[in-house]
């Protein structure tokens, strides 16, 4: 069997999801988007999966690129790439052509536009859409796709390493909870870091807290960045250093505007991390549970997310290790294993 992803940005996610479909498949054909230069992701790739750089084709390259592939299966990100759009048109009808996305519906002008034409600029093309959850099921049930023709679980964090690494740190948690918040992301607005940082400094001027907030990435914003002695900006990480940092770090942070998904959270509820995350964050509908292992907020709200900070402050170890527990169970909803035998049950 081959597959062919016609796919935007590459993650570590993605790529540790690969690793589990290429066990069961012959060969995996991808043609990707440039690397992000805010996240230069590092990537070992399986033996039976060919990278090709999409800059390099024209969109009729692509379509004859396709056919000497001769896939079984195509999966395309989204509706934005015209020469992903005609290579699953030529192959519509014949193989699944699978779309993902991972936009919410919102009602907006250009949604119900969308939600007009899909039948000749959507159906044309893709016979199945892959989602991340309900709240993009909702928006592909919106564009007349079938609910048979539905699936979800589109993004799946590396949950056999995040894990592994919580197993790994249970026995040094335990005897000394680490007293450090984490955020990771780029550092632009629609992430709320300044929100992040506000609140962050005001539960430590109200505790007196000695409790830290590590920051990992990088962005536009990045000169603009707080300047405070509890908190540390370590730049980019590649995922190798995940694991030294998770050790050192107890409570996950993701404050965001606008966050359609955010596998991160996936992978800090793997980790054995409590979280605190703004309504905006997609992933947190399926892996937090407010309350249990961690807390919702109103995104910008930043006296709310400081008293979530000040509450966090005040728990004590026991409180913050039922919390990770939890976590733990809730991100195994979704692993690299489902995610390929979901990929392998779309059929025509």
């Amino acid at each position: 069997m081959k597959i062919l992803f016609l796919y935007t940005e590459l993650a570590g996610y993605f790529v540790s999801c690969l690793h589990e479909l290429s066990k069961q498949v012959e060969e995996i054909h991808i043609v990707r988007w440039p690397v992000n230069k805010e996240a230069p992701f590092q990537f070992e790739f399986p033996e039976n999966v060919v990278i090709y750089e999409r800059e390099r084709y024209t969109s009729y390259e692509l379509v004859a690129l396709a056919r000497s592939i001769k896939p079984d299966q195509i999966f395309c990100s989204g509706w934005i790439d015209k020469g992903y759009l005609k290579v699953c048109i030529a192959h519509k009808g014949k193989i699944p052509t699978v779309m993902s996305m991972d936009n919410h519906w919102n009602g907006s002008f250009r949604q119900r536009l969308m939600q007009l034409i899909a039948p000749w600029v959507i159906h044309r093309r893709f016979s199945h859409a892959w989602v991340p959850g309900m709240s993009q099921k909702a928006y592909a049930l919106k564009l007349h796709f079938n609910e048979q023709r539905i699936k979800t679980g589109f993004y799946s964090a590396d949950t056999i390493h995040f894990s592994a690494i919580s197993q790994k740190l249970q026995s040094d948690k335990q005897e000394n909870f680490p007293k450090r918040f984490l955020y990771v992301g780029r550092y632009i607005e629609v992430k709320g870091i300044f929100t992040l940082w506000n609140a962050f400094i005001r539960a430590v001027e109200q505790t007196n807290s000695s409790w830290e907030l590590w920051c990992l990435g990088t962005g536009k914003l990045f000169n603009q960045r707080a300047e405070h002695s509890l908190i540390k900006h370590f730049g980019f990480v590649q995922p190798s250093e995940m694991e030294s940092v998770i050790a050192q770090t107890g409570v996950f942070v993701l404050p965001s505007t606008f966050e359609p998904w955010g596998v991160a959270v996936h992978e800090m509820a793997a980790a054995g991390m409590p979280m605190l995350c703004s309504d905006k964050v997609g992933a947190a509908t399926q892996f937090l549970q407010n309350g249990l292992n961690g807390f919702l907020f109103p995104t910008g709200n930043e006296e709310e997310l400081t008293k979530l900070f000040v509450s966090i402050m005040q728990a004590d170890d026991k409180t913050l290790l039922q919390m990770a527990k939890h976590g733990e169970q809730l991100a195994q909803q979704i692993t690299p294993k489902i995610w390929a035998e979901t990929a392998l049950s779309f059929t025509i």
